[in-house]
């Protein structure tokens, strides 16, 4: 016999097994006790709330030759040909594929017929939404005024789409999201059953990813299983299988975030793409995890509402000591705007780093809630010992005015550069073309200034600019290729201009210098 999907295989038979629509399930068995059952019912709910089954079991109940409070037995001539599919009283259609004219004036023509056995004819119409306003309007009729005999049970997903004059004949059931919680307790029940070993927190990861969606979880469930066919399903398993990241993860890029650290955070980005991470999940589970830390920052006993373990608890309250909460809400914002960008990307990588660098670099926005963030990472320079005086700006967007710290005086020439620098300047366009790709393409709108004792500094036109030829790597490979043209070391130093600044302003074109210089003794 073939294998049956677990969403298949457990789907509930009676009320009883429905987890998580007990307002509905409670509503229905009582009208089936007292024999009040409506003509049509209008089921709303997410994908994977039990809409369909919900409605498959209420027509067993109706028919059901002895039912047992409400639900049916499953075990009389009537449930048992239902559940097989094979019952002439219970017709599902597809609204998708069938939602013409036509298609709904079969079914008035068919509901003129009397069942040929069972009390009642249940028309089970599943995604209603899409019928056509002409098949809505054919509807009309035969769902106000249906005979007896007939029960109408219209499922959506699209509520919205639905005509008033359609809604205000039915009595009207939301399904909810099914909690994490009565998933995880679901799953392990038939884990238990199905004899398979799964950690708990693997299927609190599983029913999380649901998004409220049994059927959702059950395939999750199942898939994940299927890869680690007869071994113990793990936290770990369940996160390489569906792609997701663990916790600490998120921790690292956090930190490296915080500390503006933009070669770091590209890098764990690299590694995530090597390990064949999905990224779209990747940003939705990264704003959940600073949703959680902004809870966590705003709220005292926060540990109930949370769903996370003790030790990422301790983390959580490490980290929103080391975060402002006017950084945090902007962070939330960016990725929350990313999350929107990501579902229709070709180049999600890109999108991805972009918002990283932006967080790391809030100069290179000018929303009104970077601007806090802006001079904070400012003051950071100074503090740090930058040695060139920042422009601040403070936007009064009621007043539409700029007011701007006193520009310092124009920088004046050194009396003499270096000769190491002297050198290195001279061959600096011929070292850069040996420079790697990406850092060659940048190197070509660098200018170049004094940064110290026998210290190149090379700016850059834009902060992203400067991230990238401040790596680490590029600069020790910058430094590598200076050795081997002059043969000597120079230190490099990346700077950036300011927005709003020129180069000038703040820099001494020693290229230009020494340019002049040769010029002469020639």
């Amino acid at each position: 016999m073939s294998y049956t999907a677990l969403y298949r295989k457990f789907r509930p038979a009676e009320f009883e097994d429905v987890k998580g629509q007990e307002h509905i399930v409670t509503t229905l068995q009582n009208q089936i006790k007292a024999n009040r059952i409506g003509h049509a019912y209008l089921f709303c709910g997410t994908r994977g709330t039990g809409k369909t089954t919900v409605a498959k079991i209420f027509a067993k109940a109706v028919n059901c030759e002895h039912p047992v409070n409400g639900s049916p037995c499953g075990e009389c001539a009537m449930c048992k040909s239902i559940a097989a599919g094979t019952s002439m009283n219970v017709i599902e259609i597809d609204a998708a594929s069938n939602n013409g004219v036509d298609n709904i004036r079969e079914i008035r023509e068919e509901v003129t017929y009397r069942p040929t056995e069972g009390k009642y004819k249940v028309y089970i119409i599943d995604e209603v939404h899409m019928l056509s306003i002409g098949a809505f309007n054919a509807l009309l009729k035969t769902l106000e005024e249906p005979p007896e005999y007939v029960i109408f049970i219209l499922a959506t997903t699209e509520v919205h789409k639905i005509p008033i004059t359609i809604l205000s004949r039915c009595q009207h059931y939301d399904f909810k999201r099914i909690s994490i919680e009565t998933i995880t307790a679901r799953m392990q029940e038939l884990m238990d059953t199905e004899q398979i070993e799964v950690e708990d927190k693997a299927l609190r990861y599983i029913a999380k990813a649901a998004d409220g969606s049994m059927r959702d979880a059950l395939s999750l469930l199942d898939q994940c299983i299927a890869f680690y066919l007869g071994q113990k399903l793990t936290y770990d398993h369940v996160l390489e299988v569906l792609g997701a990241v663990d916790t600490d993860v998120f921790s690292k890029l956090l930190r490296n975030v915080i500390g503006r650290n933009v070669a770091a955070v590209l890098d764990i980005v690299e590694e995530l793409v090597m390990q064949g991470r999905e990224l779209t999940q990747l940003v939705g589970d990264f704003t959940w995890y600073l949703r959680n830390l902004l809870l966590v920052k705003t709220s005292d006993n926060i540990e109930d509402v949370l769903d996370v373990s003790t030790e990422n608890m301790m983390q959580l309250k490490e980290e929103s000591d080391m975060i402002e909460l006017d950084m945090l809400l902007r962070y939330i914002r960016v990725f929350s705007e990313l999350s929107g960008q990501m579902k229709y990307a070709t180049q999600k990588r890109v999108l991805l780093e972009v918002a990283l660098i932006k967080l790391c670099v809030p100069a290179m926005e000018t929303n009104q809630d970077t601007l806090l963030d802006r001079i904070r990472a400012v003051e950071e320079k100074v503090e740090q010992g930058a040695g060139v005086a920042e422009r601040v700006v403070y936007v009064n967007r009621d007043a539409g005015e700029n007011s701007r710290a006193d520009r310092l005086p124009k920088p004046e020439l050194p009396n003499a550069i270096p000769e190491d620098v002297q050198e290195v300047v001279k061959n600096f366009r011929a070292i850069a073309d040996e420079a790697s790709g990406m850092l060659r393409g940048y190197l070509k709108k660098a200018r170049l200034s004094l940064g110290g004792d026998n210290r190149l500094m090379i700016v850059l036109p834009d902060s992203l600019s400067a991230s990238v030829v401040g790596r680490e790597d590029h600069v020790a490979e910058l430094e590598d290729l200076i050795e081997k043209k002059i043969e000597k070391k120079v230190s490099v130093e990346v700077r950036h201009v300011e927005e709003g600044r020129h180069f000038e302003d703040t820099f001494v074109d020693i290229e230009k210098k020494i340019n002049m210089k040769i010029t002469v003794e020639d």
